[in-house]
């Protein structure tokens, strides 16, 4: 029989499956301002925050949730070239695939998308668009003003820049949507949502608010690294219910561990 932290170990593993989603106020509003923001006649629309803030689950949520409504297509991973951006561009308008070793002039690609105006409209999701130079940027921008694509740029915001400020950024995007790491509260919910979909009810319930504030402080609220240490903690647990149970508070998660988890992953030090 599996111990049950196997199983929540296993919640907490980093992934932007649709089926992961889990809904809270601030996820459930980035989503509607997302949607909102589609429904404008707006040529391109800034996703942006740190890693880790949920930015690839809800591109994935909002391409799942709008497929049946709207020509939309999520290009998860960045294109190595150029070349390969267009063909997946192609593909996406056309729905033919061309030879991978076949050139597509930018300018016909252009006036190919201006006929498409006002007959269909064609949403890119582009997650980890920060990959894309400028020049690959400014292409994109041509594209968009044609009016028959419509592309939601999903971007890294770092410690040391705020990436909307870069030049090609400015003038370019018509609408920005931030998301932020989760606050206690959230991240509270984040945890208990999770494991209550495993009906992980015991160990939801041995997860208490004091012990969620030192794991906030730890993750600042970031949701990946949020699923980090919990699959940390839940591995440590899982040693001790197999081998020393005496160790493991069943009814508590023990502050030990947390700091055991917090120790492995570089949080603290000895």
């Amino acid at each position: 029989m599996k111990s049950r932290y196997e199983i929540a170990k296993n919640v907490f593993i980093d992934s932007i499956d649709v089926d992961d989603y889990i809904d809270l106020s601030t996820s459930v509003s980035a989503f509607k301002q997302l949607q909102h923001s589609i429904e404008k006649p707006l040529k391109m629309i800034l996703l942006f925050g740190r890693p880790g803030t949920g930015k690839s689950i809800l591109l994935n949520r909002i391409a799942e949730k709008l497929k049946n409504e709207r020509e939309i297509h999520y290009f998860e991973t960045p294109s190595t070239n150029e070349k390969e951006f267009f063909h997946k561009l192609f593909k996406a308008l056309t729905k033919e695939a061309l030879p991978a070793n076949t050139d597509i002039n930018f300018s016909s690609l252009v006036n190919y998308c201006k006929g498409l105006r006002g007959e269909r409209e064609i949403v890119i999701l582009l997650d980890e668009a920060q990959m894309y130079g400028a020049e690959m940027m400014e292409k994109i921008r041509l594209l968009s003003d044609t009016r028959s694509v419509k592309f939601i740029v999903s971007l890294h915001k770092t410690e040391d820049e705020d990436l909307i400020a870069k030049e090609h950024f400015q003038s370019r995007i018509w609408e920005v949507i931030e998301l932020k790491n989760a606050t206690l509260q959230d991240q509270i919910a984040y945890v208990h949502k999770k494991l209550l979909k495993k009906n992980l009810f015991e160990v939801a319930n041995s997860i208490k608010e004091k012990e969620m504030k030192m794991i906030h402080t730890f993750t600042r609220g970031n949701f990946r690294e949020c699923n980090k240490l919990f699959y940390t903690i839940f591995e440590i647990c899982e040693y001790y219910d197999t081998h020393e149970p005496s160790k493991v508070q069943y009814d508590r998660l023990s502050k030990k561990i947390i700091e055991m988890a917090a120790l492995k992953l570089g949080y603290i030090d000895v």
